[in-house]
């Protein structure tokens, strides 16, 4: 069972983003794909807490290694696998030395299956849990090139190495714009240790998931490795500015960025004559915030007239809330040699979020930002008007339909007055 705060993946996921783990077939052997390996580094807790037996009557240890031979049985050809410790070396009690206690147990790359069933059938259950040390570890065992990363944590508890929050953790490493995705997977997890993994997975995009036995524990994991082998958009980070005349430009595509609380940030796109701007914008709330909230998104000219825009309010019950407009540009009829030219559109995100003092507001929550220019339809788009835009005609049929709908009313309630004083 996939549980989220209150709703959320990624999306930021972040905006958003959670495909279902089918993936297409590998590419023949004389026929390179051209793309980059994924790569998926699992982090697995070998803390003290894993000699616990509540699994399907074996210890969460025991389960944890044969999911992994599951795991690793199933893993698709084209993507590079490690793994990745936490707590598996040091039985002591200094804080300094149990906090360290990570490291990669088997690198990230193409994988033998055999050895790295061999390096996991060694562990046993240790030590500490240093879960925000092992997340940085595991963000550079993933360094270097442009393919899809995804780190999936498994723990049975929250990080022992405080202050080094490894909700913080995880929402630097978001904020590098690298498009790393964390998952968490805790099993048989307290609340205390839930909301800890929620926020570590929700600040990067990615989600979280309870395991109570090993048959969930295998398939959840198995699931996420495959993920990380679809094609999916990665978005290109992207930094807005604080006025249209300084900020970047835009091509198709999806964009993240980062805005802090109440902030708005503008971005330009070019839209040639005959094309239609379709743009949406989602922001994640990934820490706590106040419940009132929302979201503009706005098309302004260069001169600052709006042309269109799009917002949306929420009260708590999400963690991601998004809003979009559309602006079809019309055509022209005469154009020289040159071709016609294309109008600078200024768009700019703004949010009405706040929190607690106690919230930090740094680094800002992900914003991920969808720009699409089509050609336009032949008719004018209803999208493009300030507001609800031209959908008069609507609230016009729908006044119609009232009016009509009274009338019918008001006709059939005289008649069975008409009828009950006959009789």
């Amino acid at each position: 069972m996939i549980i989220s705060k209150r709703s959320a993946a990624a999306v930021c996921g972040l905006v958003a983003t959670l495909a279902v783990g089918l993936f297409p077939p590998a590419a023949a052997a004389d026929e390179p794909s051209g793309k980059p390996a994924p790569k998926v580094d699992l982090v697995l807790d070998v803390s003290g807490s894993m000699r616990t037996r509540d699994i399907d009557g074996q210890s969460r240890m025991s389960a944890a290694k044969q999911a992994f031979n599951e795991v690793l049985d199933a893993v698709p050809q084209e993507v590079e696998l490690g793994i990745r410790t936490l707590g598996a070396n040091y039985p002591g009690k200094d804080t300094k030395v149990g906090c360290k206690d990570t490291r990669q147990l088997y690198p990230v790359g193409p994988l033998d299956r055999t050895e790295a069933k061999t390096a996991v059938a060694t562990l046993a259950p240790t030590g500490w849990t240093p879960i925000g040390p092992a997340l940085l570890g595991a963000a550079e065992d993933l360094e270097g090139g442009d393919a899809t990363r995804r780190i999936v944590l498994i723990t049975d508890g929250e990080d022992t190495c405080a202050p080094l929050d490894p909700c913080e953790v995880a929402r630097e490493i978001a904020a590098k714009g690298i498009h790393l995705v964390i998952d968490t997977l805790g099993l048989v997890p307290d609340a205390k240790t839930q909301r800890q993994l929620m926020c570590i997975a929700e600040a990067t995009g990615g989600t979280y998931t309870s395991v109570r036995h090993t048959d969930e524990l295998s398939g959840r994991v198995s699931q996420l490795v495959d993920r990380a082998a679809d094609p999916v958009a990665v978005p290109v980070a992207t930094e807005g500015a604080a006025r249209c005349a300084d900020a970047p430009r835009l091509k198709p595509g999806l964009y993240s960025d980062r805005e802090k609380f109440s902030e708005h940030r503008w971005y330009r796109v070019d839209v040639l004559p005959g094309q239609e701007l379709r743009a949406s914008v989602s922001i994640a709330s990934d820490r706590a915030v106040d419940n009132d909230y929302g979201v503009l998104l706005r098309a302004v000219t260069v001169h600052g007239r709006e042309i269109v825009r799009g917002s949306e309010a929420g009260d708590g019950r999400t963690d991601v809330i998004s809003t979009g407009l559309r602006y079809p540009k019309p055509p022209v009829d005469d154009v020289d040699e040159v071709g016609p030219a294309p109008e600078t559109v200024c768009l700019q995100v703004s949010n009405a979020f706040s929190a607690p003092d106690s919230v930090k507001t740094t680094p800002g929550m992900p914003v991920e930002l969808t720009v699409g220019l089509v050609d336009s339809p032949d008719e004018p788009s209803d999208a493009a008007a300030f507001g609800l835009g031209r959908g008069w005609w609507l609230l016009g049929l729908l006044a119609l339909a009232g009016l009509i709908a009274g009338l019918l009313w008001g006709w059939v309630s005289r008649w069975r007055v008409a009828v009950w004083r006959t009789n």
